[in-house]
């Protein structure tokens, strides 16, 4: 554990470029990524598996809001059950050069 709290974990990756295509968190913590594409989802505590593979990418608007691609519907509505409002975009051109919208957003504080 370092002065400031935090602890870096090594994560496997060998299916996706970056990790991000892999895996993102939802505003509460919760990792999620679709299985075909995660290395070692145990590395995650805890970790929710999406039905999509376009349902791996969330950008968090607010502490129960996330972005996300319209390609994923049933991963959205997994999100809408767990209480947060989703906002989808249609990102299709993107996707098919492996876009998502966590590459394409960029985090102001």
């Amino acid at each position: 554990m370092s002065p400031l709290g935090y602890t870096v974990v090594a994560v496997p990756i060998s299916k996706v470029l970056h990790l991000k295509s892999a895996v993102t968190a939802l505003p509460d913590g919760t990792v999620i990524g679709y299985p075909p594409l995660v290395d070692d989802s145990t590395v995650f505590e805890p970790f929710l598996p999406v039905p999509e593979e376009y349902g791996t990418a969330v950008v968090v608007l607010g502490p129960d809001a996330v972005l996300m691609s319209s390609a994923a519907p049933l991963s959205a509505a997994l999100f809408a059950a767990r209480g947060y409002r989703v906002v989808t975009v249609d990102i299709s051109e993107f996707e098919k050069l492996e876009g998502c919208v966590t590459c394409l957003s960029v985090r102001i504080r």
